[in-house]
């Protein structure tokens, strides 16, 4: 995926004057040796430069470690560490950064060998609190090299995350359809968390559309999108229009992404679209999906935020789905009770018309939409992607800010049950637990709208200290809580 961040995280370790800096040099090789026995080696870059002990190292390991093409940090305490110098380094750093701490080895070496890290670290961390700076702290930050490596890769998810964020556009084409205030987008928030907008009107897409017709390169889409198909190709007739407006996204993303180096947009899809582009746009949607480029529906922005955060700490496909009907009681007699270990009101069914990507989906079918077809022409309708979505581990989540300006989320981590939806558009039956509790306590209560972004496998630990780092206040994030354990609003008295 071209469009998520390439991470390469420079390890700096730090020492403080009094303590042996042989501690500090003698553990990061330790560390840098334990990643790259375990773990991709390009994905980090080991400061040889120095050890910081004082601001004029933490100047030198900087200047390294950008000109090695960093873009991520982790400061090492391999002792006690300057905690002036190495928050300095991270004050100066300009991407995601992390702390880590070394664990003393043995029983047998705790004169000289003794590093004091576990002390350190705390010194650290008020530090960095003083200067206000962010940085991701691992739930327990002290470990041996392999320990430490863990954390290290474990921060790869959350920077790509972090870093992505601060080089993304989102290209919207708007308006809101016609009663879907919830899909609201107050840009402020995106501006605090570094990202840039690019808000058109649907006109100006139509116009580029139309500049698009007879372009030369779509013959090569349309065999592209045949071959994708293969025997779900039962809308030939519309694929000309799909791969015309396919190129009309692609070209304005490369003409309007500007300095920003990722871009996700936030498309228009009813209930003009059909008649004057003459199909819907979901196949294409999922499409760039497919590419990294997310593509949220009806102008849903904090939406296409969300799958731009999930595409890059999953660096796979994501898709935006409509948290939308309930389970019918003889489908779940049938077909979960016994088998799954869910109650009724923690399932659910997640669709969308049709732009979940094809390898999302257990099989798939180019079709027209079934809901704007009962209001339109059915032939001005076509282009859904129509299937089951794959079993499996899933992460349901959301980051939104809220109509008075307060940035909030919630991850849920459960599965798309391998149960058969009989019903159209792109859809499964989704498994979370206590969802029913989850769906009246955080997702009614907190106002959220209807869109949820999936990530297709368990992110939800990362996931929580991306909105952690990027400024989420932590009582503004929401999860599935288990059984017994009440949220604020919820009844005791049951």
């Amino acid at each position: 995926m071209n469009n998520v961040p390439k991470i390469k995280i420079g390890i700096v370790a730090v020492s403080r004057d009094c303590f042996p800096e042989s501690l500090s040099v003698n553990r990061r090789k330790a560390l840098v040796d334990a990643y790259k026995a375990k773990y991709n080696a390009d994905d980090i870059y080991e400061c040889p430069i120095c050890i910081v002990e004082s601001e004029i190292h933490m100047v030198q390991a900087l200047e390294d470690i950008k000109k090695a093409g960093c873009n991520a940090l982790c400061v090492y305490l391999g002792n006690f560490g300057p905690e002036i110098s190495e928050t300095l380094l991270a004050k100066h750093f300009e991407g995601p950064k992390m702390f880590v701490a070394a664990a003393e080895e043995s029983q047998a070496d705790l004169m000289d060998g003794r590093g004091d890290a576990y002390c350190g670290m705390l010194n650290a961390s008020y530090n960095l609190k003083l200067r206000n700076i962010k940085a991701y702290i691992p739930e327990y930050p002290v470990g041996t090299a392999e320990e430490c490596a863990d954390m290290i890769n474990e921060f790869l998810p959350i920077a790509r995350a972090v870093d992505g964020l601060a080089n993304l556009k989102i290209i919207s084409f708007g308006p809101r359809p016609l009663n879907f205030l919830a899909c609201n987008a107050p840009i402020k928030q995106l501006y605090n968390l570094g990202v840039e907008i690019e808000e058109n009107s649907e006109l100006d897409l139509f116009e580029s559309f139309k500049k698009h017709e007879g372009d030369e390169r779509i013959p090569a889409k349309i065999k592209e999108m045949e071959e994708e198909l293969g025997a779900g190709n039962k809308k030939p007739e519309v694929l000309s229009k799909l791969a015309q407006y396919e190129l009309t996204l692609l070209d304005w993303v490369e003409a309007h992404r500007g300095y920003r180096k990722y871009v996700a947009i936030a498309g228009k899809c009813w209930p003009a679209f059909q008649t004057q582009f003459g199909c819907v746009p979901c196949y294409v949607n999922s499409r760039l999906t497919g590419m990294g480029i997310p593509v949220s529906c009806e102008v849903d922005i904090y939406g296409c935020l969300s799958e731009f955060i999930g595409t890059c700490v999953s660096e796979d496909i994501v898709t935006l789905l409509d948290i939308n009907n309930s389970v019918p009681a003889d489908m779940y007699k049938e077909s979960i009770e016994g088998k799954f270990d869910y109650t009724h009101k923690d399932t659910f069914m997640g669709f969308h018309c049709g732009n979940t990507n094809t390898k999302k989906l257990s099989f798939c079918e180019m079709r027209y939409q079934k809901i704007m077809a009962r209001n339109l022409p059915e032939e001005v309708t076509q282009g859904t992607l129509e299937g089951d979505i794959i079993p499996g581990d899933i992460t349901f989540f959301r980051l939104q800010s809220t109509s008075d300006n307060i940035l909030r989320g919630y991850i849920a981590n459960g599965e798309v049950l391998p149960v058969a939806t009989k019903s159209f558009g792109a859809i499964g039956v989704f498994a979370i637990k206590e969802m029913g509790r989850f769906y009246r306590h955080v997702l009614i209560e907190k106002n959220y709208p209807h869109h949820g972004a999936v990530a297709f496998g368990h992110y939800g630990k990362a996931l929580y200290e991306v909105f952690k780092y990027i400024g989420v206040e932590v009582e503004e994030i929401g999860y599935n809580k288990p059984a017994g354990d009440l949220y604020a609003t919820e009844n005791p008295f049951k």
